[in-house]
C-alpha cells in the first residue's frame, strides 16, 4: 500500500523531473557542440551545422562556380544547408526523442519541458 492514501511521493516524483530535465540539458548541449554535415552537387558545395542547427561552415569547390551562373552556385548552397539541417533533426531526434519518451511524450504541466 502507497502511504498517504495511494498519492504519489510529490518529492521522489520531483527529483525525477529534475534528473529528466538535467539529462535534456545536457543533451541539448552536446548537440549544440556536434557537428553534422550536408552536401550537394555530388560534393561541390558542404555545409556544417550543428546538432542545434548553427551553420558553422561552408566549402564550395571551386568546379561550382561559374560567374555567368551564379544562381545555380545558390541553389547548391541552399540545398547543402538543407541537406545539413535535416541531418541535425535527425541527430536531434535521436539525441533527445528518448527523453521525451520519459515524460510520456507531452512533459509535466507546470515544468519548462
Amino acid at each position: 500500500m502507497i502511504p498517504g492514501g495511494g498519492q504519489p511521493n510529490m518529492q521522489q516524483l520531483l527529483q525525477q523531473a529534475q534528473k529528466m530535465q538535467q539529462d535534456l540539458q545536457r543533451a541539448q548541449e552536446e548537440l549544440a557542440n556536434t557537428e553534422v554535415d550536408g552536401q550537394a552537387g555530388g560534393g561541390l558545395v558542404q555545409a556544417t551545422v550543428t546538432g542545434a542547427g548553427e551553420l558553422r561552415a561552408l566549402k564550395i569547390d571551386p568546379k561550382a562556380v561559374d560567374p555567368e551562373d551564379t544562381e545555380t552556385l545558390a541553389d547548391l548552397i541552399v540545398a547543402a544547408v538543407h541537406a545539413a539541417n535535416e541531418n541535425a533533426q535527425a541527430l536531434q531526434q535521436q539525441k533527445l526523442g528518448p527523453l521525451a519518451q520519459g515524460l510520456g511524450g507531452g512533459g509535466i504541466p507546470g515544468l519548462p519541458f
